[in-house]
């Protein structure tokens, strides 16, 4: 038996070095190591053999499936470093196909193009989740029980919640004011960052809303901080992203975190001033609230509102995108039609 598995494994290792590809390799692994390989069957038959012959016999049947093994692996991967990967040789004469190649959304630029504007003027980047609640989105910022954006119409609550107040009231962010209180209470004034992300109200989409869509917030806490330091900030920021002076102006708003709290708007660079859909035919279209921080969101965030004081603005980010590409309706940027998006490349 003995002299058997000696010519099996002469044989089944010749075999395997005559082996041409890995499909006549494989083939030659389930006849030399499979369930019905000449090793399978001799180890069948030792049932006649003495312990002593049984013990000798399995042993070299061991050393054999071994040497098959390491002998099959070593021809696998000379068969595999010397094979082309084409079925075909290859015609160095036929032109290459040019990668396709990807781009940043253009929200996604202009949100860059801000952080680096914010930057260069000494502004931190903070960012948060898009889940919050009641006393972030709201409580914290001064916005009365009764306020219409609490309710479903126009907040996303997450269901499960809706019967809960304050913290255990879960909602997709509104807007992205909240960021401001957590981020006070957590690193305390002075202050001066920006929190960029996208926001969630259940409201009809047109031209210009969306129920998702992206701002980008401002806020800068010191002691003495004046109006027209805000109105710099503003203008430097504008003449930034668009490389020029841009007309603007301020309008008295009311917003429950600002006291006094504008709307801040700039010419329609779709029309040019002159009127259309994007600026409701009035040549001028709202990119950002702002204002004062009023006295009862820097107490929600630790600080006397005797000691200091701030200023917020949250820029509409979607709205000056299609300022600045002259795109008349902000859907268009969350279509995911490629035929659109690949003109911003």
């Amino acid at each position: 038996m003995e002299e058997r598995l000696e010519q099996i494994k002469v044989s089944g290792l010749e075999k395997i070095a005559n082996a041409k590809n890995t499909n006549e390799l494989e083939e030659i692994r389930r006849e030399l190591t499979g369930k019905k390989s000449e090793l399978s069957e001799v180890l069948k038959n030792m049932s006649s053999l003495s312990p002593e012959e049984k013990k000798t016999i399995g042993m070299l049947t061991t050393e054999i499936r071994n040497a098959f093994n390491d002998s099959l692996a070593k021809k696998e991967e000379e068969i595999i470093s010397n094979t082309s990967v084409l079925d075909e040789p290859i015609d160095i004469t036929i032109p290459g196909n040019k990668p396709k190649e990807g781009a940043l959304h253009p929200i996604t630029q202009m949100c860059y193009d801000l952080n680096d504007a914010f930057s260069s003027l000494g502004f931190e980047i903070y960012s948060e989740d898009d889940i919050s609640s009641e006393k972030y989105a709201f409580d914290n910022l001064n916005f009365a029980k009764d306020h219409p954006a609490r309710q479903s119409m126009d907040t996303y609550w997450l269901e499960g919640t809706e019967d809960k107040e304050g913290a255990e009231r879960l909602c997709l962010r509104p807007h992205l004011t909240g960021g401001s209180v957590r981020k006070l209470l957590k690193d305390g004034a002075p202050a001066r960052f920006i929190y960029p992300g996208a926001v969630y109200r259940n409201e009809t989409t047109d031209a210009r809303h969306e129920r998702a869509f992206y701002q980008y917030e401002a806020l800068i806490v010191d002691k003495n901080i004046s109006f027209s330091s805000g109105m710099v900030m503003i203008q430097t920021i504008l003449e930034k992203v668009f490389g020029r002076k841009i007309n603007t102006r301020m309008r008295e708003g009311f917003f429950p975190f600002t006291e006094p709290g504008y709307e801040i708007d700039m010419e329609c660079l779709v029309c040019g001033g002159k009127g259309c859909r994007v600026c409701n035919q009035n040549g001028w279209i709202e990119v950002m609230p702002g204002g004062v921080i009023h006295p009862n969101v820097l107490k929600s965030a630790g600080l006397d509102p005797e000691e200091w004081t701030g200023f917020y603005i949250n820029i509409g980010l979607d709205r000056l995108v299609m300022m600045r590409y002259g795109v008349d309706d902000v859907r268009l940027f969350h279509g995911c039609d490629l035929r659109f998006l690949k003109q911003f490349k």
